[in-house]
């Protein structure tokens, strides 16, 4: 795997602006994007110490691409997009719980919240952070092709794990389980797709993905729990959905391929042909191993990332059943309404970040996060402000009455996500610096105090001491990338002392 960097400077060895009387210019320039996306950044690489030293893969695993000047799309435009996408997709989450809660029941919550606790941070695992790997990879020393073999290979094995734990469960429960792990799973692919339209800053393509597969499996849900008022159906319309527009959307040539300039009928075909091949999977054991040495750290961080929120429900569950479980599942999704704005603000700036480190740009890094963490705090304390002015009243509309009588939790699931927010952007700035394993000490710590304060705060306190025990933990998680951070800073401005 490549480590963090630049592409040569422009002038080097990219082409010039596209020629307009050659009748193939068009297409040349198109493939070049297609095969070597990086964006091009006039500054030069620079040795960085916090990059892990990697292997080469042999060039049977790898076809040299041509190097390219791909114009950067704006941060305006990127943000704006992925907000949008954002918004639609976690809307279209929020209305499943909302289905479950209006046409069920706390208990359906809670078997659905359950399937996810032990689904996620599983698959999470197996993910291993590809798509951060792929987007940072901007050397592009392994082609697409290797790692989506790679995650496929990691996806069906994390859903025969899935599987054999759902295998304890009571029948329904057991359905649930595998198949909202199969689900799940296929997010785990599309999610690699995502990540290559990301790299080539085609994040329209990437919102217009989440819409869909938003909207369709709101509705499978919706119909299949309405049908039969259980959530075997429901659970089973939401997977189909979510794969109907990973095969007819996301994995598609002109989804993935495509420029977003205008083309005529004949440039089009032939990026098309020229693409054949380009989106198909590949196992080549070089590349593969590589891939594995280079992310397996990753692998653990997302593990213990997703598992974080899991931990007050798994001592919920054990304690007080798949009722309170149902509550809690429901309350804690509302702190997602800011993860929408953070995920958005995130995933546009996430590459931008990285080649700022690429480049020792210690002013712009420093700018950029400052600009990051002032937006993180400001969104999480208007949070708390929502949560204790008219918290009852959201739960009420949004869920049922019973919902509302639990608005303690939701005020300390707020200040939970605004500690949250901001460990995210800290995190988000470590990652692009490619800091990943002393990432794995701050996350255990704050995976510890998550089962320690669970243990004894809900059984204090009941629901509230599950909220409180997200505090805890979100608190050790902000504290703990805080550090980092200042670590990564104080290698960067090193080595550009050293570099002047």
């Amino acid at each position: 795997m490549s480590s963090a960097g630049a592409t040569p400077p422009m002038g080097s060895d990219t082409p010039g602006p596209m020629n307009v009387t050659d009748p193939n210019a068009r297409v040349k320039r198109a493939a070049h994007e297609r095969d070597s996306v990086t964006p091009t950044i006039t500054a030069t690489t620079t040795n960085l110490t916090a990059t892990p030293q990697t292997t080469t893969v042999p060039a049977k695993a790898h076809v040299a691409a041509p190097t390219s000047s791909f114009i950067d799309g704006s941060l305006r435009r990127n943000f704006s997009w992925t907000f949008i996408g954002n918004v639609a997709y976690s809307a279209c989450q929020a209305g499943i719980l909302m289905v479950l809660a209006k046409l069920g029941n706390p208990e359906m919550v809670g078997k659905y919240g359950l399937a996810l606790a032990i689904a996620t941070p599983v698959l999470a695992f197996s993910s291993l952070q590809l798509r951060a790997v792929l987007t940072t990879d901007v050397k592009e020393k392994i082609p697409f092709g290797e790692y989506l073999g790679f995650r496929l290979t990691t996806t069906l094995l994390s859903l025969l794990v899935i599987s054999g734990i759902a295998v304890f469960s009571k029948r329904e429960s057991m359905l649930v389980i595998i198949i909202v792990g199969i689900s799940q799973g296929i997010e785990m692919v599309v999610d690699l797709y995502w990540g290559r339209m990301q790299f080539v800053d085609n994040m329209d393509r990437i919102a217009k993905s989440q819409i869909l597969r938003g909207v369709l499996g709101l509705v499978a849900m919706a119909a299949g729990v309405y049908l039969t008022h259980g959530l075997i159906l429901g659970v089973s319309g939401l997977a189909a959905a979510r794969l109907a527009v990973l095969l007819f959307y996301d994995i598609t040539k002109r989804a993935q391929l495509m420029p977003r300039e205008a083309l005529d009928d004949a440039e089009k075909q032939a990026i098309l042909s020229a693409g054949t091949g380009t989106l198909r999977p590949r196992w080549s054991p070089a590349a593969q191993s590589e891939l594995l040495r280079t992310s397996i750290t990753l692998g653990v961080i997302a593990m213990l990332v997703s598992l974080l929120p899991m931990i007050p429900r798994y001592f919920l569950v054990g304690s007080m059943g798949e009722r309170a479980l149902g509550m809690f599942t429901a309350t804690a999704f509302l702190v997602s309404t800011g993860n929408l704005f953070m995920t958005a603000m995130g995933q546009a700036t996430f590459v931008r970040l990285a080649k700022l480190f690429g480049a020792g740009d210690v002013a712009g890094f420093n700018r950029l996060l400052v600009r990051l963490l002032g937006f993180a705090l400001l969104l999480g304390l208007g949070g708390v402000g929502v949560a204790l002015i008219a918290g009852k009243f959201l739960l009420t509309l949004l869920y049922r009455p019973e919902y509302a009588e639990h608005t303690d939790l939701l005020v300390a699931m707020m200040v939970a996500g605004a500690l949250t927010y901001v460990a995210a952007m800290l995190a988000s700035a470590v990652t692009s610096a490619r800091s990943f394993k002393p990432q794995i000490p701050v996350l255990t710590a704050a995976a510890s105090a998550g089962v320690i304060s669970s243990y004894f705060l809900i059984h204090a306190y009941g629901l509230l001491g599950a909220g409180l025990a997200v505090v805890t933990t979100s608190a050790v998680l902000c504290t703990g990338h805080a550090i980092l951070l200042l670590r990564v800073r104080k290698s960067m401005m090193a080595t550009a002392a050293n570099a002047a």
